[in-house]
């Protein structure tokens, strides 16, 4: 049986932005969850501001460990790049967010 490149290239593009979707959606959750804090101060307990922080060390593994395909469009680049800003963007929402003290 032979691999043909041209399905590979497909159904790896199609895992790939299913997997960018996911961070995306995930990404956009927690910018909520942040806006809503940021309104909130006793939302943001140390306990509330650790796993804020956790999630956000972990969308960021995943966005900057991501090797994008040679093979990928500019627009996914461009999509990868933008989630990139956004999570730069939230954490500095986080960063400004009133604490409970």
């Amino acid at each position: 049986m032979r691999l043909n490149a041209d399905n590979f290239q497909k159904e790896n593009l199609e895992a790939w932005q299913a997997y960018l979707s996911s961070l995306e959606k995930s990404l956009a959750q927690l910018e909520a969850d942040i806006e809503e804090a940021a309104s909130m101060t006793e939302i943001c307990t140390d306990e509330w501001c650790q796993a804020t922080e956790h999630v956000i060390d972990r969308l960021g593994d995943a966005l900057f460990s991501i090797s994008e395909p040679r093979w990928a469009p500019e627009s996914v680049s461009r999509r990868l790049k933008e989630l990139k800003r956004r999570l730069h963007d939230l954490y500095a929402a986080y960063s400004a967010a009133p604490k409970a003290e």
